[in-house]
């Protein structure tokens, strides 16, 4: 029962928490937020749980350098959503995210050299993601169904790899946890409903949230054969939080700032 629980209620409950999140401080600190691991933590925890440590270890090597695939969603999603609309850039987005794994089932690395990889990875994207000027977002009313409807969309993922595990393997189960399914979908409503800045403000966010991410699955790797699962899970979703604490201080600190330029740098009336 607790295992269906995290299959079914963890990931659409986080989906719905940075949604409502989003409406009160902004997307992109939401998107900080949804960088944590909520699906690939809780499919690690299943695996862990149903198919031993040495299994989980791998696999959460796996995941970590599945983050590369997933920055790669990222950018592909962003450049065509900026020219076709959100419903081309998910199926472009989709789709170079299964070519990223088709190129990433050779590589087995151990973990150190999966979290360069990661980082690496995160750095790039950054730097490569356009930066909307900072406004004050403005958020509108919102139909009844948008919040369950976001929830549902991650509960068909986090079954099926769960299900698949012991057939695809430690390594290949490991990438495709990292299968977006919480990016995606913030993403799509987000510029739906408040436009193409607003949703790179949003990834931009949740690269940033995305090394929280990395080291949850580093910790995991490391230690889950010497700590055991409740110590290892345990250590990773507290190291993570904290380093994602520290993020979330830092952005808050950046939006307050960028807000302020922003007002400060309006254009005053001209001399006479």
């Amino acid at each position: 029962m607790t295992l269906v629980a995290l299959k079914l209620l963890l990931a659409p409950s986080f989906i719905v928490a940075t949604s409502v999140l989003a409406r009160h401080v902004g997307v992109r600190l939401a998107g900080v937020v949804g960088g944590l691991p909520v699906v690939a933590g809780p499919i690690l925890l299943v695996i862990a749980i149903e198919h031993g440590r040495s299994f989980a270890a791998d696999a959460a090597t796996g995941t970590l350098l599945g983050v590369v695939a997933l920055i790669v969603f990222v950018l592909v999603y962003v450049a065509v959503s900026r020219r076709l609309g959100w419903p081309s850039a998910l199926l472009a987005g989709w789709t170079s995210f299964f070519v990223a794994i088709a190129a990433l089932r050779p590589v087995h690395v151990g973990a150190v050299a999966a979290l360069v990889f990661a980082c690496g990875a995160c750095a790039a994207t950054l730097a490569l993601l356009p930066r909307p000027p900072a406004r004050l977002s403005s958020m509108g009313a919102y139909p009844r169904w948008d919040l369950p409807l976001r929830a549902v969309s991650a509960v068909i993922p986090i079954v099926v790899v769960t299900a698949a595990a012991r057939a695809l393997g430690p390594h290949l189960t490991g990438l495709l946890a990292s299968f977006p399914i919480i990016t995606p979908v913030l993403a799509a409503f987000t510029q739906a409903q408040q436009g193409k800045d607003e949703v790179v403000r949003l990834l931009r966010g949740m690269t940033v949230g995305f090394y929280a991410y990395a080291l949850f699955c580093f910790v995991v790797s490391v230690t889950v054969r010497g700590l055991g699962i409740p110590v290892s899970f345990a250590l990773a979703t507290v190291l993570a939080l904290a380093l994602q604490g520290v993020v979330i201080v830092l952005s808050r600190r950046r939006e307050r700032t960028a807000a302020t330029a922003g007002l400060s740098g309006q254009p005053a009336p001209a001399a006479e």
